[in-house]
């Protein structure tokens, strides 16, 4: 797990245009929508999708962020931004010491 574009806009928006954490989160996800679409078509063409196991994923995240929003509005802003930005310090952290494998 890299810091991919989105935990980037979440950044930028949180530090350099002052939109509150939520919201931040809420943007990417919406942009994170119609590339979700455009993948899901295109490995469906290809036939690379199992799709049995894909819907069971599909009801658990959906349970998950349902559940997640519901936290999240419960913690505040503040608090989701520290969890946030410790989320990313970890993972950073995981990523600088992570051994790979020799192909």
């Amino acid at each position: 797990m890299g810091l991919g574009g989105g935990g980037i806009l979440i950044i930028y928006l949180s530090l350099f245009t002052k939109t509150p954490q939520l919201t931040s989160q809420g943007i990417n996800l919406l942009f994170f929508i119609p590339i979700g679409i455009l993948s899901v078509i295109i490995y469906s063409v290809k036939k690379q999708i199992k799709w049995k196991k894909t819907l069971i994923v599909a009801v658990f995240g959906i349970i998950g962020a349902v559940c997640g929003i519901y936290l999240a509005q419960y913690l505040g802003g503040d608090i989701t931004r520290k969890i946030f930005g410790g989320w990313l310090l970890i993972m950073g952290i995981t990523e600088i010491f992570k051994k790979t494998k020799k192909s």
